[in-house]
């Protein structure tokens, strides 16, 4: 994973800012909140921005709402306030926000459009999520569409609209279908990208304003990177 994948106090890309909430486009490499490796999370980025920007003395409240994997980049969301915190929360759980994501992958799927319906069991071992066209023991319900929006030279830009939110629900998803996403070794590509990222980037999101009750869209500009930027 090359350092300049990750985002820092000085090049940390804020895409909405108020009071109650913030934000941010993630790059990929960025792990939303702490894990077994160690390194350091967004969320403490986050937290140092803000001191920083607010010259605030002690420590800076922030809530983290939900997550993204680490090669996946675009949209996430983080609590400012302890008022906003369990209203984004509950938001997230009942899908009130609603979350489009872009993906490149290898090949063109059978239809242009569709729903998806699968049932999602994971493997907590290999974290890793495997979806199946029928109900099996401990899996879960997985629904996704997406519409193929444009075809590249050799690979195909698909647009997702998730109705749930599955442990590496798109990229198990996708792979069931033969598409698997560009980058993505573990659900089937067949090589990786260089940083270590995979080409899937949460695009758009629109909520309510959970204090404001204002409607809020927001657009995560994508990865510079030539595949991405021959998608625009």
């Amino acid at each position: 994973m090359s350092k300049k994948q990750h985002s820092t106090v000085d090049n940390l890309q804020v895409l909405f800012e108020d009071n109650h909430l913030i934000i941010i486009n993630k790059r990929p490499g960025d792990i939303v909140q702490g894990d077994k490796t160690g390194d350091k999370p967004l969320s403490e980025t986050i937290k140092a921005f803000l001191k920083k920007k607010y010259d605030k003395p002690g420590n800076v409240y922030l809530g983290v709402v939900h997550r993204l994997d680490r090669p996946t980049s675009g949209i996430v969301v983080f609590a400012k306030t302890s008022k906003a915190l369990p209203r984004l929360n509950k938001m997230f759980a009942e899908k009130d926000a609603k979350k489009t994501y872009w993906a490149i992958v290898k090949n063109r799927p059978e239809e242009p459009e569709k729903k998806l319906v699968h049932w999602l069991k994971r493997n907590t071992k290999q974290n890793k999520s495997y979806a199946n066209i029928k109900e099996v023991p401990d899996s879960k319900k997985a629904i996704l569409r997406y519409s193929l929006i444009k075809s590249l030279d050799n690979y195909y830009l698909l647009e997702i609209d998730l109705e749930t939110g599955r442990h590496h629900q798109i990229r198990s998803q996708l792979t069931a279908i033969g598409c698997p996403i560009k980058g993505d070794l573990k659900y089937g590509f067949n090589r990786s990208n260089d940083d270590g990222s995979i080409h899937l980037h949460a695009r758009k999101l629109r909520l309510m304003h959970p204090v404001k009750k204002e409607t809020l869209e927001i657009v995560a500009p994508l990865p510079n990177d030539p595949i991405w930027n021959a998608c625009l």
